[in-house]
């Protein structure tokens, strides 16, 4: 299941937090990379450690926690402290699949990567090339959205990001553990949860139909989540 949610920061303080950011020292981006992935990215990172990631961090952990449609979406048990990265000019990522096992460096902990997502921070008109591409059975598709979009994707895909070729592409990214594993099981929770909502709102949380699919709802995760 990939998602693409078009506001989860506001465009303001998405392009705000991309000049805090343009601001700060950048490094070589394979300081994350796994031996296949360096031979194919060409970009650069903002340390994990810099006052500008630490505040930048805040903000989209924040957003990922207020955001009812990511966590519907995600069901998130464990969010790898998200990072961020900038591609100029001639620089790019090669297709490439993400590790299935990262190491948050802060606490120690292994996460399963179930889910990748890339939270955009430069308005699609700022730059040229720099689209993430998505591999599928019909070739690709390539996702450029606005500032404050993010996109969600499973980690098991192979993705790409195109060359840039003018301007500058800023974009936080990051990995998450579901409580949910299984990506066809968590697909079809969240197409349920988004009709119980919509039914919710149209009849109210007290109607017989709403409740009877609220606890089909809460029986599956109980049968497929993992605590």
């Amino acid at each position: 299941m990939l998602i693409v949610i078009p506001d989860l920061l506001p465009r303001a303080e998405a392009l705000a937090l991309r000049e805090t950011l343009l601001a700060a020292s950048w490094v070589d981006g394979n300081v994350t990379s796994g031996a296949g992935a360096a031979l194919a990215k060409k970009n650069r990172q903002l340390p994990d450690d810099g006052e500008a990631a630490i505040q930048a961090r805040a903000a989209i952990t924040r957003a990922l926690a207020s955001n009812a449609q990511f966590l519907s979406a995600a069901l998130p048990r464990t969010v790898f402290p998200p990072l961020f990265n900038r591609y100029g000019p001639g620089e790019r990522f090669g297709a490439h699949v993400d590790n299935a096992i990262r190491l948050d460096p802060a606490s120690g902990q292994r996460i399963r990567t179930d889910l990748s997502a890339t939270i955009f921070l430069t308005d699609a008109d700022d730059y040229e090339g720099g689209d993430l591409v998505i591999e599928d059975e019909f070739g690709g598709r390539a996702y450029k959205p606005d500032a404050g979009s993010m996109l969600l994707y499973p980690s098991s895909s192979l993705h790409r990001v195109a060359e840039v070729t003018k301007g500058e592409r800023v974009s936080c990214f990051l990995w998450l553990e579901s409580m949910v594993q299984d990506g066809a099981a968590r697909a079809m929770l969240y197409d349920l949860d988004q009709s119980v909502q919509r039914l919710t709102a149209s009849l109210g949380a007290d109607d017989s139909e709403v409740l009877r699919l609220t606890q089909l709802y809460h029986n599956l995760m109980r049968r497929w989540a993992t605590a």
